[in-house]
Parts: C-alpha cells; sequence; structure tokens
C-alpha cells in the first residue's frame, strides 16, 4: 500500500490547479482520499477532470474561493504574490506550500525515480510509468504531460515505485530525495533563474546530492552537459552512476539504432549482452529516452528484458509529436518543442519518419526571457523546416522585455536560409496554413503555449 495523506494535504486548495504539474499532485491527493479544492484562470478538459475525481475547481481567481479551514495553499513559481487566494491565506495564516515541496511529501516511502533534464523529461518519465504498469508494478507517477493512453498525467497507485518528473526550472527539483535520479542533459535554459551554466550545474549538483544513501544517478554519457556534470559529482560517496548512451564508454552502451517509420528499434549492450527492443515514437533523441528509462528500472531491480518489452507500449504524450489528424493529404502533427535543442530533434524525427514528405511549421516562441538569449538558436533550427510561419510570443508568467520580439527568430531564420513569414493574428494562420499546405505535406504546430489550439483548426480549414 502507498502512503496515506499528509496531514498538511488532507484539505488543499490548489492555485492554478489546471496546471500540468498542480493538477498531477490534485489527482493523486484526491485518489488518496483528501479533499481537494482550488482554481484555475479557465475552464479546461483538467478542471473538468479534477471535478469528475470529487474536487472543488473554481474558475477565476478571488479570495472567497479560499475555505477558511483549508490545511494548506499550494501554489507554483507562476503564482504572483498579488493573487488574492494567496493574499487571503496570509490574512487567515494559512501554510503556503510550493508544489515541489507537496510532492515531495506524496513521494515519502516510496521507492522513487526522478527524472530531470532540460530536455526529455516528460517522455521518459512517461515511458517509465507506462513501462511499470504494464509489468503489473502499479506505480504512482507525476508528469508534465497526459500519456496517449490513460489520457493523464499523473495516477496514484498501489505499488511501491513513484515516478515523478524533476524539474529544475525554478530548482523545484532540489526538494526530492530519489532512491534513482535521471540526468537526460544539462543546458542554459530557464534564463530568469539562471544566469550562467555554471548555476546550472551547481543546481544539478545539489539535486544528484539529494539521491538517497546507496541510490542510483542514470546519466547521459553523450551530451556535453551532462558528462561535466558526471565529472563534478563523481567523488560522491555511496551514489552510484550508471552512464548510457552511444559513447564506447557508456554503462548502458547503444549499439545501434534503426529508424523503422514512426518507430525505431534500439539494441544496447547491457552486463555484456545485447538486447533488442523497440520504441514506439520516432526520433533518436526519443529512443535514448527509451535507454535512460531501462537504465533506472534495471538500477531498481526490474529485469531488463522485461523492460525493455514493456518499453514498447509507450505510445506517446500528447504534445510530444502527436499527430492530431490528416486532412486533404496532409498530416498535422503537434509538438511542445520551444527550445532550439528540441525543435532541432523533433524536426530531425520528422526528416528521418517521413523522407519525402515537405515539413510546414507553426512556431510560437514561449517566454521574453528565453527569446532573448536563445531566438538566433531557434531561428536557426527552422531552417530545417521547408517552411515556418512564426507567431508572436506567448508570455506565459513573463511581462515583455523591450525590444524583444518574435522578429529576432525571423531574421535569424532568414539568415539561415529559411522561407519564414511572421504571422501577428493567431487567427488567420489556419488559412494561411491552408493555403500553403499540399497532400503529402506535414504541419508541425510547435511550441509551449496556446498554439497547440491551432491544430484542429488548420485541419478544418483543410477540410473545407
Amino acid at each position: 500500500m502507498a502512503p496515506g495523506i499528509p496531514a498538511a494535504m488532507e484539505r488543499p486548495h490548489f492555485i492554478g490547479i489546471g496546471g500540468a504539474g498542480m493538477s498531477g499532485i490534485a489527482k493523486i491527493l484526491t485518489r488518496r482520499g483528501a479533499e481537494v479544492a482550488g482554481s484555475d484562470s479557465k475552464e479546461s478538459a483538467t478542471a473538468e477532470a479534477l471535478r469528475a475525481l470529487g474536487a472543488t475547481v473554481h474558475i477565476g481567481h478571488a479570495a472567497d474561493h479560499l475555505a477558511d479551514d483549508a490545511t494548506c495553499v499550494v501554489v507554483s513559481s507562476a503564482i504572483r504574490a498579488d493573487n488574492p487566494e494567496l493574499v487571503r491565506a496570509g490574512e487567515l495564516s494559512i501554510p503556503v506550500v510550493h508544489r515541489s515541496d507537496a510532492l515531495a511529501s506524496l513521494m515519502q516511502g516510496l521507492r522513487s525515480i526522478a527524472v530531470a533534464g532540460t530536455h526529455g523529461k516528460t517522455t521518459t518519465t512517461s515511458m517509465l510509468a507506462v513501462a511499470l504498469t504494464e509489468l503489473g508494478l502499479d506505480p504512482s507517477y507525476a508528469i508534465g504531460g497526459d500519456l496517449a493512453g490513460p489520457g493523464t498525467n499523473a495516477t496514484h497507485g498501489e505499488g511501491a515505485i513513484f515516478v515523478a518528473e524533476a524539474d529544475e526550472s525554478d530548482r523545484s527539483f532540489q526538494k526530492y530525495d530519489p532512491e534513482v535520479a535521471i540526468v537526460l542533459n544539462v543546458e542554459l535554459d530557464h534564463h530568469a533563474n539562471y544566469a550562467s551554466m555554471d548555476e546550472i550545474y551547481d543546481s544539478f549538483e545539489t539535486f544528484t546530492g539529494k539521491i538517497v544513501p546507496d541510490g542510483t544517478l542514470v546519466i547521459s554519457a553523450d551530451q556535453s552537459g551532462a558528462v561535466e556534470l558526471t565529472r563534478r559529482v563523481r567523488d560522491l560517496s555511496a551514489l552510484k552512476v550508471v552512464t548510457y548512451g552511444e559513447s564506447e564508454t557508456a554503462d548502458v552502451r547503444v549499439h545501434k539504432i534503426t529508424p523503422r517509420g514512426l518507430t525505431s528499434e534500439v539494441t544496447v549492450v547491457l552486463n555484456g549482452k545485447y538486447l533488442t527492443f523497440t520504441v514506439s515514437v520516432p526520433g533518436r533523441h526519443y529512443a535514448l529516452n527509451a535507454v535512460a528509462a531501462l537504465a533506472a528500472g534495471v538500477a531498481l531491480g526490474i529485469p531488463a528484458h522485461n523492460l525493455a518489452s514493456a518499453l514498447g507500449k509507450y505510445t506517446g504524450v500528447k504534445r510530444r509529436l502527436q499527430l492530431k489528424g490528416e486532412a486533404a493529404g496532409v498530416q498535422v502533427i503537434d509538438s511542445y518543442a520551444h527550445h532550439p535543442t528540441e525543435m532541432t530533434a523533433d524536426l530531425e524525427a520528422m526528416r528521418g519518419a517521413a523522407t519525402d514528405a515537405r515539413i510546414l511549421v507553426v512556431f510560437q516562441p514561449h517566454l521574453f526571457s528565453r527569446t532573448q538569449e536563445l531566438g538566433t538558436e531557434m531561428g536557426q533550427a527552422l531552417a530545417l523546416a521547408d517552411a515556418s510561419v512564426v507567431l508572436d510570443i506567448y508570455p506565459a508568467r513573463e511581462d515583455p522585455i523591450p525590444g524583444i520580439t518574435s522578429t529576432l527568430i525571423i531574421e535569424a531564420a532568414k539568415a539561415a536560409g529559411a522561407d519564414v513569414t511572421a504571422v501577428h493574428d493567431k487567427a488567420t494562420v489556419p488559412g494561411v496554413i491552408a493555403g500553403m499546405a499540399k497532400p503529402g505535406d506535414l504541419v508541425l504546430t510547435m511550441g509551449a503555449g496556446d498554439v497547440t489550439d491551432l491544430g484542429p483548426q488548420i485541419l478544418d480549414h483543410l477540410s473545407s
């Protein structure tokens, strides 16, 4: 049996309960029997799903949404200090708990796997959740995206394992004490919170330092930032380090990745033996994520051949190269990629899976700070597409930065030889794409904001 409800979580109130991370914790708590309430800025399928589980979800933020008997208020780093419910919590002396602390409390007493890295966290966490469930281990999990099969981002299982996506963006992953930690890659991102790679390394070192005694760090042997982190933490006492990747020095070495349309066949060398399994999503980066998941499961004592077979049951996460549909001979695919490395990886995956197709991208930059620091690289990544439409920056939690617009990306893309068009009115995009697309083309809606809403609208225009 999994642990029960921490006392502070018996009647929690979530501000921003519809968010990917917040909703997952709320779902687990409702399934454990907590009286969950919260608010979100707009109605959503997530809000409805939470209500169906028994949670109270208010739309909009108001002081009277917070019940006087709430045992805590759960917030993320995106919640501003002047939020009326947060202000009311202070007036009532109700404890305020960060999302990461709430999640950490749910992981206590379980064998936990925390998946970290600048890219690939959601996919790798999902792969583990699906594989462990397939093996009958009934894990609990909390993920930053909805699994394509179960259609949820979190569940409370009765088994002994908890798999969690560990977010480095605000250093919240430093709150966890995992038995196994995965670090997929280490790159500079989240520029509002990190000023340099040294700060990034320090943060990841703190995270790896929280692994329990005799625990295991599974880390890439290929990516330069991960290699440097490995060098820095090798001397930590009572920590087993297992490297994976295509490097000849990797402990779990990738012998071969063979693309097979929208899937891949992966052969690894583990403990001197060859093991081949299928990854049911396209792209080298997803194949490597599966190898990281394999290494982590083996570190928990799960037989490698069983785990490898179960990993083949993973069919994707919403917004991670998710096929939205096809109309007029054009496939529309949704990509969450918003960092240049992710953009490049997804575009290369599409090239490998559909070598004869034209690739059209609708890209929405995410965050002013990220665009300021990485806009040139974003534009260079778009040169991998046959043509792109670039929208205005999706601000999310940030205020505008003077002089920083999507023009920075567009100019870099054109300098790299890309065919790119600026579109400022999002509502006109479906018509623009319908006019560009031809039978056999692939259209990618790309970004972490509301660009995802355009997929069905593009399909409707193509059908008309």
